[in-house]
């Protein structure tokens, strides 16, 4: 995620950083004007004195405030993706920030706060490593006696399997009350709904009908554009042509980007940066 200062208006007006849309799409921008220009020589050459053209404008004019509702609707159900996912990490950091402070006041001893400590980082970089489809390897473990756990399957639930274990034996070895055993499992119990939303978010992609109409729509009103501007800016029509589908598309490029926000581009969630501050909150809780 890039933090920047929103009220520098000049350095985003001039930068041009990796994901910009500019550089994404510069090569169908080159294709859209190239077919704007060739739209807008047809017309002036066999169209010019048209009377149907004369009216057209009105059509587009129609025509782009449909496509902008369609792209508002587009645009807000990403930023509802990203936004719920940030709160599923927010509901993250706070229900491991519980459940180490109620861990690390019991009576046990520090070999069995340190396993807590160590599991519930684990499940956080288990959990981002999860979503971006990735497993962990042995070698990427947090804390070296983790070395022997089993990491087959779905690893976030395994770890949090673990917690539970380590919890249940707690109750078996009457080290904790009943009470407190239960308050402990509704800890772990929130891990999981978080992962659960991240989940959902990231396995219900925007329907492929609805992302295909939307490219179809803009790709034929963009090229067609010049038919209506042709007989007020001429070749000028093509650079409208071409501004119009740069700023259309863009704002679809922009979506697709934050709709899955726990990837690793310049606009998602700052994922790596959370599972840093969880692990380092946890060192501090457990003081070890």
């Amino acid at each position: 995620m890039i933090n920047y200062n929103p009220k520098n208006w000049l350095s985003f007006i001039f930068s041009f950083h990796k994901s910009d849309t500019v550089r994404i799409m510069w090569k169908e921008l080159l294709y859209i004007g190239i077919l704007s220009i060739l739209t807008a020589y047809i017309v002036i050459t066999f169209f010019s004195g048209a009377s149907f053209l004369k009216n057209l404008t009105v059509v587009y004019s129609l025509l782009g405030f449909l496509i902008s509702l369609l792209l508002v609707f587009r645009t807000n159900t990403a930023y509802d993706r990203w936004w719920e996912g940030r709160k599923a990490w927010g509901a993250l950091v706070n229900d491991t920030r519980a459940l180490s402070t109620k861990l690390s006041a019991l009576p046990i001893q520090e070999p069995q706060k340190k396993l807590f400590k160590d599991l519930i980082v684990l499940y956080v970089f288990a959990v981002k490593n999860h979503l971006r489809q990735r497993l962990l390897e042995n070698d990427d473990l947090i804390a070296p006696d983790l070395k022997k756990i089993n990491l087959e399957g779905h690893q976030p639930v395994a770890i949090q399997t673990l917690i539970r274990l380590e919890i249940q034996k707690l109750l078996n070895e009457k080290l904790i009350s009943p009470e407190i055993w239960l308050s402990l499992q509704n800890d772990v119990d929130s891990l999981l709904d978080s992962l659960g939303v991240c989940e959902r978010i990231q396995k219900t992609p925007i329907p492929f009908s609805y992302s295909l109409f939307i490219k179809k729509f803009i790709f034929i009103y963009v090229v067609t554009m010049p038919l209506a501007f042709v007989p007020l800016f001429g070749y000028l029509s093509a650079f409208i042509s071409t501004f119009v589908f740069y700023a259309l598309v863009s704002m679809e490029i922009l979506a697709e980007e934050i709709e899955d926000p726990f990837g690793e581009d310049d606009n998602d969630l700052p994922v790596d940066q959370i599972c840093q501050n969880i692990h380092n909150v946890c060192q501090q809780i457990f003081n070890i």
